[in-house]
């Protein structure tokens, strides 16, 4: 992000906008004294109430994309209260704001619950509930409701404007979801991908009078909706992947129980439900990462191929080509130092040549708009880059089934589109995708099949 020239009042409520990469995180970083200087590389200047950002931190409360580097302790109370502690706020009242800023976000658990067992939706809740708990001046949210069930959306967009009310506070949020936030917001500010503000305005006048406009550059507005990919007839189809009695859990935490079902292929399964539900514990069991509580996820001979019906015993060079998973956090499958790099892993554990190695880069390099950033450190990325990033690594080796937690995070609506199309024509050609999402405008357009999880 680089010329930039921004004027935010204090208590206005301001929606920043723009297409995945135009630099909306690091700005959003750089408000709270994170980037710039000895992090990362800054010109221009940039003042916070006055005074440099650094100088400001205890109240500045930032939400970060990924909610798993902002948790710090290891029991939910008091990873609430850390930040409220540093700024010596006295016990009694750091208490009484820790079980308000938890009730405010919705996040019923115990104050001794450990955050590692917690949902990547309930993380979320619980990295917003600690910069709500502090106070702060100015809250500055990045991508706050990408992972959380439809209900949460309001819930917790409707706690950060009653804390707002009652406090005074600036807010600027980064979502990529309009709709969202575009009636509870000041302003609307669009940044360009070039640099730059293309747009700044109240809500109406920014996309009512510019709608189409930034519509094609990415933006999600809602009278502009993406193009979404016409289905092809489909062929005779054939068992995958069965669940038998399945039941799934990590360790100790609470099992889900399911209902036996099947994946055929040519079909996209959605699995949806509550923050907390097992959708990702469902969605690592059925990749063949994480070993079921009871029953069984098996692989027909038409997936299996002869390496044994169990996908939880097979090998890791067994599962490239069968089953391939994207996990929830993009961050936690990147291995390499560029780009193009961690595209090239799976196919060459596959032993491909070197021909068909490039090949199958290139081209997926070029569909998720990633070529420009072929050389590029991938923890450099934007959120939305990482994740079309770590769904290309899994097609890269073109599994039967593509099992992908959350893979709309992120996304401008035209980079939606396109890897909703990805996904499609993976359908149509005869592989199975097994989706965890939250994005109804996503399941609608491309689940044949959804398991609800309660």
């Amino acid at each position: 992000m680089r010329g930039l020239d921004l004027r935010i009042e204090p208590g206005e409520r301001v929606l920043l906008l723009g297409e995945s990469g135009a630099g909306k995180s690091t700005f959003l970083h750089a408000l709270a004294g994170v980037v710039g200087d000895d992090e990362g590389e800054s010109e221009g200047s940039l003042l916070v109430d006055g005074e440099h950002p650094a100088a400001t931190r205890g109240r500045t409360g930032l939400l970060i994309q990924d909610p798993d580097s902002q948790v710090i302790l290891e029991r939910v109370g008091d990873d609430v209260a850390f930040g409220c502690e540093n700024l010596g706020v006295p016990r009694d009242e750091i208490w009484r704001r820790v079980r308000e800023s938890l009730d405010a976000v919705g996040l019923d658990v115990a104050l001794d619950r450990n955050t590692s067992a917690l949902s990547g939706g309930q993380k979320q809740r619980l990295a917003l509930a600690g910069v709500l708990a502090m106070r702060p001046g100015l809250i500055v949210l990045d991508e706050p409701t990408a992972n959380l069930d439809p209900a949460g959306v309001t819930e917790v967009r409707d706690a950060v404007i009653r804390v707002a009310e009652s406090t005074g506070a600036t807010i600027v949020v980064v979502e990529h979801r309009v709709s969202v936030w575009s009636d509870s917001v000041d302003r609307v500010v669009v940044l360009a991908a070039g640099g730059g503000v293309i747009a700044d305005g109240s809500p109406s006048a920014v996309l009512l009078r510019q709608g189409e406009q930034l519509a094609a550059r990415g933006v999600w507005i809602p009278q502009f909706p993406p193009p979404r990919p016409l289905r092809a007839e489909r062929g005779p189809q054939q068992s995958l992947l069965t669940a038998s009695q399945l039941s799934v859990g990590r360790g100790k935490r609470a099992v889900t129980a399911l209902r036996d079902f099947t994946v055929p292929s040519s079909h996209a399964l959605a699995i949806t439900g509550a923050n907390g539900s097992g959708k990702s514990t469902l969605a690592l069991t059925l990749g063949g990462l994480l070993s079921p509580v009871a029953g069984a996820v098996l692989a027909t001979p038409a997936l299996a191929a002869g390496v044994g019906e169990h996908p939880i015993r097979w090998k890791s060079r067994e599962l490239l080509t069968r089953i391939g998973t994207v996990f929830q956090d993009p961050e936690h499958q990147l291995l390499t130092s560029t780009v193009r790099a961690e595209l090239e892993v799976g196919p060459r554990a596959l032993k491909l040549s070197t021909i068909e190695v490039d090949a199958r880069v290139d081209e997926l390099l070029t569909r998720l708009r990633l070529d420009r950033l072929a050389e590029a450190n991938p923890f450099t990325l934007s959120g939305g880059e990482k994740r079309r990033l770590s769904v290309a690594t899994a097609l890269a080796t073109r599994p039967q089934v593509l099992v992908l937690d959350e893979p709309t995070f992120g996304q401008d609506s035209r980079t939606w589109s396109e890897l909703l199309a990805l996904l499609a024509r993976l359908v149509d050609d005869g592989s199975s995708v097994i989706a965890v999402s939250h994005d109804l405008e996503f399941v609608d357009a491309l689940a044949d099949s959804t398991v609800t999880l309660t």
